[in-house]
């Protein structure tokens, strides 16, 4: 038995931090590995890439571009608490490998720039969460700048997101006239350092707003606005209730300013006190509890060649039981082979060191060569445990790869395949001629795929355009039924990297068509690994 002792599992916090592009969220990122000690520089990070990046942002195509469209993982310590970040790509095209990772969360950070408010991506990630009942803090970004009224920002969150709004803390004025911020329920004032950079300086502990040290902070007319302000945020939306933001049904809400190192320190505190332990994860036959006594995991995430030089695949692995040690053998469900678990690695930013040891809720990585894929349950001994939710989902672009060197064939089927495994692309093998059909979720997925077969293979190609437009996988009661629907459309029939059947169709009438015509067959977007 390696049970984990309870004291372990309540001190982790693994969370998510989710955002549309540009709101701030590799800066936040950032902000939260200096304040808990995993790097000791914070550079200002800029769109463009221009200079350093975040310690998240690895791949070459996100330095050009100033995205991120790799989930990354980040553990760093405070206080006594393990906080595991998990980086999530905020670009609307990586919606699938964002999914995956919002699985092995307990917990999210939902960024919001304080001019924009919610936009699209963010909305997207939200529904996802609430799929899966992730509780959300949400911490609205740049309040530094000019930006929309604090309470217009509230109150779009509640009616757009149809959850109750608590603010925790209240800007003091916005742009050039930002004071600081007023830390509702404790009282607490974070004035600017007072230097050009206008960064956090002390947090000042006041008996209210009527304490007269605040005037040698705010102005007599902003600090009548401030008290009135405050009032009706307090008195005007719901009371913080822990239980109630566990339960996913309210949020509270910060500002701040990432670059600026304001609210970032709150964020981490509210994150240690309120965000929820490792919860059960959701598997068949039932739900896993994190203080069940055998070691179990799923594998959320692949990604090859972190480290090009050393051609490297790490698979991503959420505990979700038990206490793990390094040189464990655990079984591997889907095959029934049992792996040995020799060089477990931690990430702190950039940096990696061995495992020896980890909890419920902590994220490891596993270095492996293609024996590990996502959707995989890991267990000791002979449970047989099979954890859910993890799918893939149909591909919206599909596309043949055009070579540019013919020699390269062989590199080319072996770029594909590693990045198939990660879960950047699908691959399908027609019934019907040679050639393999890329698929993918978005449009930027196909840079990706094409700026990593060059950087990291040494193969040059392109896309040329498939005779097909989606894809489904299928499936019937009836194997006859199956059989016969195969050997009638083999011409629009491949082979997943499963050997899974796929209908592939040349648009989505034909889809809807073939759908209303042939009963006995099911066509589904998703599936999960068996």
């Amino acid at each position: 038995m390696s049970t984990a002792n309870p004291s372990s599992i309540n001190q982790r916090r693994t969370f998510a931090i989710i955002s549309h592009p540009d709101a701030g969220k590799t800066t936040l990122t950032e902000k939260l590995l200096l304040f808990g000690g995993a790097i000791h520089l914070a550079g200002e990070v800029r769109a463009r890439g221009q200079n350093r990046r975040a310690k998240s942002d690895w791949m070459k195509i996100e330095q050009q571009r100033g995205i991120s469209v790799t989930s990354s993982v980040m553990t760093f310590e405070r206080n006594g608490i393990t906080f595991n970040l998990l980086d999530t790509p905020g670009h609307e095209d990586f919606s699938e490998d964002t999914y995956r990772t919002l699985t092995a969360v307990d917990s999210a950070v939902m960024v919001i720039d304080a001019a924009k408010g919610i936009e699209a991506q963010t909305r997207k990630l939200f529904e996802v969460c609430r799929l899966r009942d992730v509780p959300i803090i949400t911490f609205i970004n740049k309040v530094d700048r000019e930006g929309r009224d604090p309470f217009a920002l509230i109150d779009e969150i509640a009616d757009m997101l149809a959850l109750d709004v608590a603010p925790l803390n209240w800007p003091v004025g916005q742009g050039g006239q930002f004071r600081g911020l007023w830390d509702l329920r404790k009282s607490r004032f974070t004035a600017p350092d007072g230097s050009d950079s206008r960064s956090a300086g002390a947090t000042t502990q006041m008996s209210g707003l009527d304490d007269p040290r605040l005037a040698d902070y705010v102005p007599a007319d902003e600090l009548a606005h401030l008290q009135e302000q405050a009032e009706l945020a307090l008195g005007g939306y719901s009371e913080f209730d822990p239980e109630l933001y566990r339960a996913g049904q309210l949020t509270p809400v910060l500002f701040g300013s990432a670059l600026k190192d304001f609210g970032v320190e709150a964020l981490i505190d509210a994150l240690a006190e309120y965000a929820p332990a490792p919860r059960p994860q959701p598997a068949l036959p039932e739900a896993v509890s994190p203080d069940a006594p055998l070691v179990s995991g799923f594998i959320f995430k692949v990604q090859a060649n972190m480290n090009p030089q050393h051609r490297d695949r790490i698979a991503f692995m959420r505990i979700a039981s038990g206490k793990f040690r390094r040189g464990m053998k655990l079984r591997q469900v889907a095959t029934g082979k049992v792996i040995a678990i020799n060089s477990p690695i931690f990430f702190f930013a950039q940096d990696r060191e061995i495992a020896d040891e980890a909890f419920p809720g902590d994220i490891i990585g596993i270095p492996n060569h293609g024996v590990l894929r996502v959707g995989d349950s890991l267990v000791e001994g002979p449970n047989d445990i099979t954890f859910t939710g993890i799918p893939n989902f149909a591909p919206e672009i599909l596309r043949r790869v055009k070579l540019g060197d013919p020699t390269k064939s062989k590199q080319l089927r072996t770029a594909l395949t590693d990045m198939a495994e990660e879960g950047v692309t699908q691959l399908f093998r027609p019934m019907i001629g040679s050639q393999w059909i890329v698929g993918v979720v978005g449009q930027l997925q196909l840079e990706v795929l094409i700026s990593r077969l060059g950087a990291e293979y040494n193969v040059a190609a392109g896309f040329e355009p498939s005779p097909f437009d989606t894809a489904r996988w299928i499936s019937a009661e009836d194997p006859a039924a199956l059989k016969t629907f195969i050997d009638t459309n083999r011409g629009a029939i491949a082979e997943d990297r499963d050997g899974a059947p796929v209908f592939l169709a040349r648009d989505q009438w034909e889809l809807n068509y073939t759908e209303q015509r042939e009963k006995a067959v099911k066509f589904t977007a998703t599936r999960e690994r068996a």
